[in-house]
């Protein structure tokens, strides 16, 4: 099911700018028996990141209805995708905008049904540095598309991408974190890339074990020197990368520890 504005439908105007500009934010999240996973989690991020593109955030309690509604009755994938909504043609904002709200379900992806190790690889695109965007979530994914598009081996899961002064963001639709010694480590993004709220739920649990955590400018060798590399998003939860080319690494038994902890419903 498809809901944009409150009504059952599937078309937007030709001129929003959401599909002329990239103009607008979006959320995917995860729901189990109709239910949003984590909502306030993604919700507050949703409203900081509306917030730092100058969006109308709908009201929450509205919104969930609206992700309830589409959610249907089992385990599925709901994306929110919000945008500035219609507009003349130029940059200039409305003088009187009207966000577009559109929610969508579909299923749950099958790599988000089993708790597999991943294979991933480098990619050759570079994440361009832009503080004013960095951590939000953001339309314009065109970077991600373009890395994404790199590679079509279905036995590679990820790619990891590096921004243009040569430093370790993220993966392609994922956040990248490694142990070191029994502590976390996982790339600043202050200049760029996502910062998703399984990042954050899994920067709150590490916390909670009392790990070391270090959130700063990492290189390729620093993952190359891991005693154990994982991604996370909201829909696959914590995966182990067990192979990056050429590079592999045997279990350390921290995946299955920190993806538990991600589901813990405490703050």
């Amino acid at each position: 099911m498809i809901r944009v504005n409150g009504q059952t439908t599937d078309s937007v105007s030709a001129r929003d700018r959401g599909l002329a500009y990239g103009d607008g934010v979006f959320r995917t999240l995860r729901t189990q028996a109709g239910q949003p996973v984590w909502w306030e989690d993604h919700y507050a991020k949703l409203a900081a990141d509306c917030a730092a593109l100058m969006l109308e955030c709908p009201d929450q309690a509205e919104l969930c209805a609206e992700v309830c509604q589409v959610a249907g009755t089992g385990q599925g994938v709901v994306k929110i995708v919000l945008t500035r909504g219609a507009g003349a043609r130029g940059y200039a904002l409305p003088p009187e905008p009207a966000t577009t709200c559109i929610v969508l379900a579909s299923v749950l992806p099958q790599h988000a049904q089993v708790f597999d190790d991943v294979r991933a690889r480098w990619c050759e695109l570079k994440l361009a540095r832009q503080p004013r965007l960095a951590g939000i979530k953001h339309l314009n994914r065109l970077e991600n598309v373009l890395a994404r598009a790199e590679w079509n081996d279905p036995a590679i899961a990820e790619g990891l991408v590096c921004d243009d002064s040569g430093a370790v963001i993220s993966g392609v639709m994922s956040n990248l974190f490694w142990i070191k010694d029994g502590e976390l480590f996982t790339p600043d993004l202050s200049q760029c890339g996502v910062a998703g709220v399984a990042r954050m739920r899994l920067l709150r649990a590490a916390a909670r074990l009392g790990m070391g955590i270090h959130i700063d400018r990492f290189l390729p060798a620093d993952i190359l020197a891991a005693d154990e590399v994982m991604i996370c998003n909201s829909v696959m939860g914590v995966r182990r990368v067990a192979r990056l080319d050429d590079t592999t690494w045997s279990p350390a038994g921290w995946t299955p520890t920190l993806n538990n902890a991600l589901y813990e419903n405490l703050d």
